[in-house]
């Protein structure tokens, strides 16, 4: 077997077991490793080019796993468990996970495999494939990090005319007994939306937390260094890179949040500052989504904040929502309707991604300020991807595909199983309704109200045509007007479609000709590199 920089010693002589392990689900309680014998049981783990090039994936992102990957090798390694690790620059690394492990299963002879279910449909196939290839059982077992099985999900939505976050959220806060106090749900309601996700203000955001960020440890700055040369061409940078990529360093980065952040969570989960990317937010998607957290714990760390008294309902509710509620929810989406849920498109959008979604080389003010910060950290906030990158994307009629592969490629948190219901239904409609209840889609005034990015801007959120009109204004008439008989369906888009038909046949083809002006200057050029 190849060389590695990491490889435990010594490795049994016949192998019951080869145990896979992915580079998202780094915890130590993890399903695949419950029984683990050490006497003939051997962890297999590969860092591979295929998962940073299948999508463009950024610097960040690439940076988080690989470091993480290696730590979690170091736990797997200090507690005496037989471990077979290849690095991405290892002599001979094949450059594929199934490549890799194909070679290992040719070399080690295990009598099976074992895995925890994976969180990327096209990684289950490949590796189910390899199995078969070998004629090797493989047996993939649920993963326990989530509250929830698939099963569960696909139970909640048999029969069900129309699938609901709403109804979902409640029936998982009954089941584990989560701000329930006896039978009835804390404070007397489910839902504290209209106590929170207010604007800062004119003032804007007053003495906001620092972010909690963690120095590279030798172990990361070798990796930053590998990427840096791997993948030179990728986006983004790495000067800023201190995301936690230990057990330790999350719950350090959880306690922070539920002690500095969360008591203002709520009231200012959907607000915008030019330049402030970090805000109230709690910045744990990456370790939950790479599984150095259970959402147990987090959820179990923000209602004792609230029996404690030192965070607000209202906050912990909101936050326990996007956790309990919506993290089950488009997991459930994703293996329920996979594979055909990657080609859906019910808006027929066909236009490319805009080149400058790569690089934030926009004056879109708003725009501008969220994919560089997104480029830096490899971070926005869910108001910055759903009505800012991604709600621009919706009226520009980008293929939800594209939009999809960019998310994947440049979000740290990014696996496709959350990522994708989120992009190509929550945020570009491409389900036709199955996730969200409508399209969610505003003109640049609700930029404007919940942040401060027009004040800087050559575009006025108040006009739809003419030099100054905003991109986003004249862009949101022209979508419904190009999509009204399809919206007519829909009862809450009710609203929205009474305000166009205010305006006249005049009034309208103009929208449409600065809309069309606007697509023709903005989607000339793609980045060759994206998705490839």
């Amino acid at each position: 077997m190849n060389a590695s920089k990491i490889l435990s010693t010594p490795l049994p002589t016949l192998v019951r077991n080869l145990v896979v392990v992915l580079g998202d689900q780094l915890a130590a309680n993890s399903s695949a490793l419950e029984g683990f014998d050490a006497t003939q049981d051997v962890v297999w783990m590969a860092e591979v080019a295929e998962e940073s090039t299948h999508v463009w994936s950024a610097k960040q992102r690439t940076a988080a796993f690989l470091s993480a990957m290696r730590h979690f090798a170091q736990h797997l390694q200090a507690q005496g468990l037989p471990l077979v690790y290849t690095r991405l620059d290892d002599d001979g690394n094949l450059g594929t996970l199934a490549q890799q492990l194909s070679q290992a299963i040719a070399l080690l002879k295990p009598a099976g495999l074992l895995m925890t279910a994976p969180g990327d449909w096209r990684v289950l196939q490949s590796l189910r494939a390899v199995a078969a290839e070998h004629r090797l059982p493989l047996e993939v077992r649920d993963d326990t990090h989530f509250f929830s099985t698939v099963r569960d999900f696909a139970a909640h939505a048999k029969g069900r005319k129309q699938l609901r976050l709403e109804y979902w959220y409640r029936e998982l806060r009954h089941k584990h007994g989560i701000l329930i106090d006896g039978k009835e749900p804390v404070g007397g309601q489910w839902n504290f939306d209209a106590d929170n996700r207010e604007s800062f203000g004119k003032a804007g955001p007053q003495n906001v937390p620092p972010p909690t960020r963690f120095a590279p440890d030798a172990t990361t700055l070798e990796v930053i260094t590998l990427v840096n040369t791997r993948f030179a061409d990728h986006p983004g940078t790495l000067h800023s890179f201190g995301w936690p990529v230990t057990r330790t360093h999350a719950l350090v980065a959880l306690q922070t949040f539920i002690d500095q952040r969360l008591p203002l969570f709520g009231q200012f989960e959907d607000a915008m500052w030019s330049g402030e990317a970090w805000l109230y937010h709690s910045h744990l998607s990456c370790a939950l989504n790479l599984k150095l957290l259970n959402p147990r714990e987090v959820v179990q760390a923000a209602e004792s904040a609230y029996r404690a008294g030192t965070a607000p309902l209202a906050a912990v509710e909101g936050f326990i929502r996007q956790i309990l509620g919506w993290r089950e929810y488009v997991r459930g989406i994703y293996w329920t309707q996979m594979p055909g849920y990657l080609e859906r498109n019910a808006l027929d959008a066909q236009a490319e991604l805009p080149a400058w979604y790569w690089t934030g080389d926009t004056d879109m003010a708003c725009l501008k300020d969220a994919i560089t910060q997104t480029l830096e950290h490899g971070y926005a906030h869910h108001i910055q991807r759903l009505m800012v990158t991604g709600l621009y994307a919706l009226l520009l009629g980008v293929k939800p595909q594209a939009v999809h592969a960019w998310y994947l490629s440049v979000y740290v948190d990014a696996v496709e199983w959350v990522e994708l219901p989120n992009t190509l239904g929550m945020s570009q409609f491409g389900d036709g309704g199955l996730m969200a209840s409508k399209p969610y889609v505003a003109s640049g005034k609700y930029i404007q109200r919940m942040g401060n990015h027009c004040k800087g801007c050559k575009y006025d959120p108040a006009q739809s045509t003419g030099a100054q009109a905003c991109p986003y204004t004249t862009l949101y008439w022209d979508f419904l007007n190009r999509h009204e008989v399809l919206l007519k369906k829909n009862p809450r888009m009710a609203m929205q479609l009474k305000n166009l038909a205010r305006l006249d046949t005049s009034a309208r083809d103009a929208i449409t000709a600065q809309a069309q002006a606007h697509r023709v200057a903005q989607l000339p050029a793609t980045h060759t590199g994206a998705g490839a």
